[in-house]
């Protein structure tokens, strides 16, 4: 009877009888699903090979050899088989290099069933044998596989096991409003120096961010904001890895635009599976700002872009609505061959038939004059005015607040840089790591300085200028210059700052234009800056 602690030798003598006599090549191979612990002098790759390699001392009179050359695969998971040094294994045994593969444990090779089934199968097709140092079997009996696939089914129910328990404990936290992991966007960086990591603002970033959104309502396309990103060279997050690698950093795109405006985190809140938890981070973008962005972009999703597709200049199209449907009235044309008649329909109407909504076409040209007028005439009504000037106050102490908000998390911040500093100063070990995350934080406190020097210009801008009506009627008598010398896209975009809708009454034939007087105190607010 052959013991146990024979049958790797018995299997290996038998695959010898089909080739030349010779030594048995042995390749270690050893695995560690996490980093953590590999930068160590003596760690848990070094420990599975020396296991192993005393091993294969031990077999040294059944010929056995250890090659040299080192399969550890450091950082990678075993239920996959996208592995640097696994497969490098496999070449090398496709090439006929080994004669025997040794382990310190079967789930070191791989934690997947139908994984290590198809490992198998190329060392059987190749004559190469299998050895787990803790767990003896032999490979070419019935028993012997019956015993390795149930090792194997454990191993693959402990990673389930655990991606379970992990999945859980992040939702958890999420449940609680903390971060658990990832990478972070631009305008946050991770603060380790705590219990556990969790996102703090990065001012210099925030302070982008926030701009980047409003750049968006501005343009009113992806493509134009990435544009104008790139004029100004700003690029998406760069951070530095524990190993000291740098790495993001690279010019926005469509895609990745897209996924920062549309990202919750920003304002605050924290999004697992469908559901929205109030975060432990700071927001740095307000709600209404980022709802506006969000709306813009579905309304984009929806035409392509209005502005890029106006082709036959509707200055109104997206704002026009019928009152009775409470329907949006869309921008249509009739004519033959070289005439065109633009007009404004009622959607309910073209959808379900002219008897579903009374409102009859509006002429486009007409109608879109009548609003220009109005705005024209704006400087004239004096209660509106004063309306605008009271919101214009508002939106200034609110600014004020906020950026006094944000400096107050400045200074909060570079106490967290200047303090992570000093201990990376003292550091003396001189690391690539340390080296690189110290001029990582000189980058981000200089920048963070010049954004404090920001906020003190702007503070004092504020404190200093307030709009009165001479000013505001000024600026609004300068409109017609002005308009006369826009495109009809930027005309289009020029009504959708100034205007939130304009609606159409069938019922009493009237016209209401409704301002958006945030935006109109932007106007105002602008000429007095550059008047500045």
């Amino acid at each position: 009877m052959t013991k146990r602690g024979q049958s790797s030798n018995t299997s290996l003598s038998r695959d010898r009888g089909n080739r030349s006599p010779g030594p048995i090549r042995c390749a270690i191979y050893t695995r560690k699903s996490s980093e953590e612990g590999l930068e160590l002098e003596f760690n848990s790759l070094d420990a599975q090979r020396e296991a192993a390699e005393s091993y294969i001392a031990s077999q040294r009179n059944e010929g056995w050899v250890c090659l040299p050359d080192r399969y550890d695969d450091g950082g990678f998971s075993g239920g996959s088989m996208e592995r640097p040094a696994l497969e490098q294994l496999l070449k090398d045994i496709e090439a006929g290099k080994i004669d025997c593969v040794v382990v310190y444990k079967v789930d070191r090779l791989s934690r997947s069933l139908m994984d290590f089934a198809r490992i198998m199968e190329t060392f059987d097709r190749k004559g190469v044998s299998f050895v787990s140092v803790t767990q003896q079997f032999n490979t070419t009996s019935s028993m012997g596989r019956l015993t390795l696939n149930i090792l194997l089914s454990f191993a693959q129910f402990e990673r389930e096991i655990i991606g379970e328990r992990i999945r859980d404990k992040i939702a958890a936290q999420k449940r609680r409003g903390k971060w658990a992991g990832g990478v972070p966007i631009l305008g946050y960086d991770v603060d380790r120096s705590g219990g556990s990591p969790r996102l703090v603002v990065n001012p210099r970033e925030a302070h982008r961010v926030r701009e980047i959104f409003k750049m968006y309502l501005d343009k009113g396309s992806l493509q134009r904001t990435v544009t104008e990103l790139r004029h100004r060279e700003w690029k998406n997050k760069r951070r530095v890895t524990r190993k000291g690698d740098s790495v993001g950093g690279q010019p926005f795109n469509t895609g990745s635009l897209h996924v920062l405006l549309t990202n919750p985190l920003l304002t605050g809140k924290i999004v697992h599976r469908g559901n929205t938890y109030d975060g432990e981070h700071e927001a740095i973008v307000d709600v209404a700002l980022f709802e506006r962005v969000r709306q813009q972009l579905a309304e984009n999703g929806r035409t392509g872009g209005i502005e890029m597709r106006n082709k036959y200049g509707a200055l109104l199209r997206g704002l026009m609505r019928c009152k009775k449907c409470d329907c949006a009235m869309i921008h249509t044309f009739y004519g033959k061959r070289n005439k065109q008649y633009r007009y404004y329909r009622c959607l309910e109407a073209i959808k379900n038939g002219a008897h579903t909504c009374g409102a009859s076409s509006l002429p486009g040209l007409e109608i879109e004059k009548l609003v220009v007028d109005e705005i024209r005439s704006l400087g004239k009504d004096r209660a509106l005015l004063d309306r605008i000037l009271a919101e214009a106050v508002v939106n200034v102490d609110e600014e004020l607040a906020a950026l006094k908000a944000e400096r107050a998390s400045i200074h909060a911040s570079l106490g967290r840089m200047e303090k992570e500093l000093r201990e990376l100063i003292a550091d003396k070990s001189g690391s690539a790591a340390t080296t690189a995350r110290l001029a990582s934080i000189h980058e981000q406190i200089s920048g963070t300085r010049n954004r404090v020097a920001e906020i003190e210009t702007r503070l004092g801008v504020l404190g200093s200028k307030a709009i009165s009506r001479e000013e505001a009627r000024k600026a609004l008598s300068e409109f017609d210059g002005v308009w006369s010398q826009l495109s009809p896209r930027e005309q289009a975009r020029v009504l959708k700052l100034l205007l939130s809708n304009v609606e159409f009454d069938s019922e009493k034939s009237t016209v209401a234009v409704t301002f958006r007087a945030t935006g109109i105190a932007a106007l105002c607010t602008r000429r007095l800056e550059e008047a500045a």
